[in-house]
């Protein structure tokens, strides 16, 4: 069973900087796509990044410069290393994976972590 566990959330004034880690379980990570996805109060859940199993990266347009999205595959671990946060950055952030490498989409995610930027 693929499980999803995010850490590093939290509160922290605009322009400073989090990092948030995703560690997967159940499958061999290093074959997957992975995203970053974030939920802002009545706000639909928007794709911030994603990194094929290659490395190939892509960035939601509010979120290019700002934040880089990594992955450790000796690790099983995804991050998101978020800078110049802004108060609009506010949101739960999840990280979810896909069933098959064949998926379009996205079917596994975590719990979620919450990141508040203050202005």
């Amino acid at each position: 069973q693929v499980q999803l566990v995010e850490t590093g959330g939290g509160l922290v004034q605009a322009g400073g900087s989090l990092r948030l880690s995703c560690a997967a379980s159940g499958r061999t990570f290093s074959n997957y796509r992975m995203g970053w996805f974030r939920r802002a109060p009545g706000k639909q859940r928007e794709l911030v990044a994603s990194i094929t199993s290659r490395g190939v990266t892509n960035y939601a347009d509010s979120v290019k410069g700002r934040f880089t999205i990594s992955r450790d595959n000796a690790k099983s671990t995804m991050f998101l290393q978020m800078n110049s946060l802004k108060p609009e950055d506010t949101a739960v952030y999840y990280c979810a994976a896909p069933a098959s490498v064949f998926s379009a989409g996205y079917d596994y995610w975590g719990q979620g972590t919450q990141v508040t930027v203050s202005s």
